[in-house]
């Protein structure tokens, strides 16, 4: 689980893909005495596993499910990667609840400056993505928490504020870009179950109650 704030600006040193896995080798600031085999990290907002570290670099093993669903493999030698690792109990949520697990990839059709801040407008490679967004609700795009300014039928924007801008990867994008996309986790259980699915019965709790209710 991570919170979406960017810890670390980073840069893919290697992406190696082979017809049975792929891997990839990212140059970071973060300090390697921290780092540990097997923790989770979040390259673009995509849960990867730490399989290599040491002397200011990580690998990591990518799937090809992984490949297909984000733009990990489109990413090019030098490109800029934001990274964080996963959150502890102890920590603050400055952001929001993330998982790692992109629902869709969306591509920059805007980017413009706003008063003191750049607005962004995405638009979604699958359309039926936006019915998982609401205006001020959270998203993160490549890892990056933010807050969703309006939504369309196809499109969302968002306000990126200076600082935000120049600690991560947004900074070098430009229209017609891609990026990975992460809906609100609680977003996407409220939607499942206005769509109507069956909810397991607590234990304890009568039918009566539930329909009382509104559950049954």
């Amino acid at each position: 689980m991570f919170t979406g704030l960017i810890e670390d600006l980073g840069q893919l040193e290697s992406l190696q893909q082979g017809s049975q896995q792929c891997s990839l080798t990212i140059v970071t600031g973060l300090p390697m005495a921290e780092l540990q085999l097997g923790e989770s990290i979040a390259v673009n907002g995509v849960c990867l596993t730490v399989t290599r570290f040491g002397g200011g670099r990580f690998t990591a093993d990518v799937s090809p499910e992984t490949l297909g669903v984000t733009t990990l493999g489109s990413l090019r030698r030098g490109s800029q990667v934001n990274i964080e690792r996963a959150m502890r109990l102890s920590d603050r949520l400055g952001g929001h609840l993330v998982t790692g697990h992109v629902d869709s990839v969306a591509q920059i059709v805007e980017r413009r400056l706003d008063a003191n801040a750049w607005r962004f407008v995405f638009r979604f490679d699958d359309s039926g993505s936006t019915k998982l967004l609401i205006a001020k609700g959270s998203v993160a795009v490549d890892g990056i928490s933010l807050t969703v300014n309006q939504v369309a039928a196809d499109t969302f924007s968002v306000a990126i504020i200076p600082h935000t801008l120049e600690m991560t990867s947004l900074k070098a994008s430009q229209v017609g870009d891609k990026v990975n996309v992460e809906t609100d986790l609680i977003g996407k259980y409220v939607a499942r179950f206005l769509e109507g699915e069956t909810l397991p019965k607590p234990a304890g709790i009568s039918a009566d109650i539930l329909a009382k209710h509104g559950f049954l």
